[in-house]
């Protein structure tokens, strides 16, 4: 019995060596893994990595883990024409994410996630003069308010995804003006294509939905790549 008990004990302590190493090791893959995230996206902020499942040691030797969760703020990207949008949050769930040769990148077999831009960011976006707020009478709306000649406007933009990677508002109704061509020339500031460069490649925007905050994005990919 004496020996059984030295046994436990041993395996015990042995146990708990094994774990502080395992997550030694996953703190330190974390941060590598963020490093490598920034420098191959081009960002200009650390990203927060989350390696799931356990034990992480043995996910590595078999080249495979089983959850990457992977969350950006303050993701400023390059709309295009000198101009910029800005993310608040991009979070993402990367799932069997594979290693690839000697561990220098990462492709992850299916991912999902969300984005959310606020309305502040939106109106910078959009320019000087126009502001871009919550239209809380329809569905993935939102009101554009600004001076274009002298002349107030208002109107409200539905909101879709174009091509997987550009935000696109478009006015439903441009207020009446006497001066030619006023459509054309309204539409150059409330209708706007501004898009989302920098996610990992591989995911592309889904849905939008529009709340009292901001845009809410759903994002989702195949065979993305986390690193390299």
């Amino acid at each position: 019995m004496r020996a059984l008990r030295i046994t436990l004990i041993i395996a015990v302590i042995l146990g708990g060596l094994f774990v502080g190493a395992d997550r030694v090791a996953v703190s330190m893959a974390e941060s590598k893994a963020a490093d490598k995230i920034k420098s191959s996206q081009g960002l200009t902020t650390t990203p927060s990595v989350s390696i799931k499942g356990f034990p992480f040691l043995t996910q590595v030797a078999g080249k495979e883990l089983d959850e990457v969760d992977v969350g950006v703020d303050g993701l400023t990207t390059d709309a295009g024409g000198g101009t910029t949008v800005r993310v608040s949050e991009l979070n993402a769930q990367l799932h069997d994410v594979r290693i690839g040769g000697n561990f220098s990148s990462a492709t992850a077999d299916r991912a999902s996630g969300s984005a959310h831009i606020s309305y502040a960011d939106l109106s910078r976006a959009a320019g000087p003069g126009v502001t871009v707020s919550y239209d809380p009478t329809g569905t993935n709306q939102v009101k554009i308010t600004g001076n274009l000649l002298g002349f107030s406007l208002s109107a409200r933009s539905s909101v879709t995804i174009v091509n997987g990677d550009t935000i696109k508002l478009h006015a439903e109704r441009i207020p009446g003006g006497s001066i030619p061509q006023w459509e054309d020339k309204v539409r150059e500031r409330t209708d706007m294509e501004r898009k989302i460069d920098g996610m990992p490649q591989g995911m592309r925007l889904e849905t939008v939905k529009t709340d009292k905050d901001g845009i809410d994005v759903s994002v989702a990919g195949n065979n993305v790549a986390l690193t390299g």
